[in-house]
């Protein structure tokens, strides 16, 4: 898509025609390059060369090769930082600032400032659905799919 971001990036990458980001990391699936702006030095974003908006987009042959290169990547980004581990996530549609599905490998160091918070945290029950009706909420959509 030529309005897409990303998608620019895996072309240049792919032509050698520009130097539209710092690629890291590139074969026939999918391109790692550093983020422009980053949280810390070695924040590496991956994307799939095809362009999809989600994971659940992402054809299931490339399911695999996909985390394979985000598995060698958080490996290599962790090792090159000489960090005490990373953050690795994805968001999908909310908080996603380029609708193309994308891998953040983010370096992390104990005591680095960085307050990643999962919250507010619900309990089931009450005025919400139970772990169980939620359960066979989903359980029934997988049947669904």
């Amino acid at each position: 898509m030529a309005d897409c971001a990303f998608c620019r990036i895996v072309t240049a990458e792919a032509d050698a025609s520009s130097a539209a980001a710092e690629v890291v990391y590139a074969d026939d699936v999918c391109v790692g390059f550093l983020d422009h702006r980053p949280l810390f030095v070695g924040h590496t974003l991956l994307v799939p060369r095809t362009h999809v908006v989600t994971y659940a987009d992402l054809p299931a042959e490339r399911v695999q090769p996909f985390f394979a290169a985000g598995q060698r990547l958080s490996r290599a980004v962790q090792s090159a930082m000489a960090s005490d581990g990373s953050l690795v996530l994805m968001n999908n549609v909310v908080s996603q600032s380029v609708p193309h599905l994308h891998l953040h490998v983010i370096p992390r160091r104990f005591k680095d400032g960085l307050r990643f918070w999962l919250g507010p945290r619900v309990r089931y029950g009450g005025e919400r659905p139970t772990m169980a009706e939620t359960g066979a909420a989903i359980r029934a959509a997988l049947a669904a799919s």
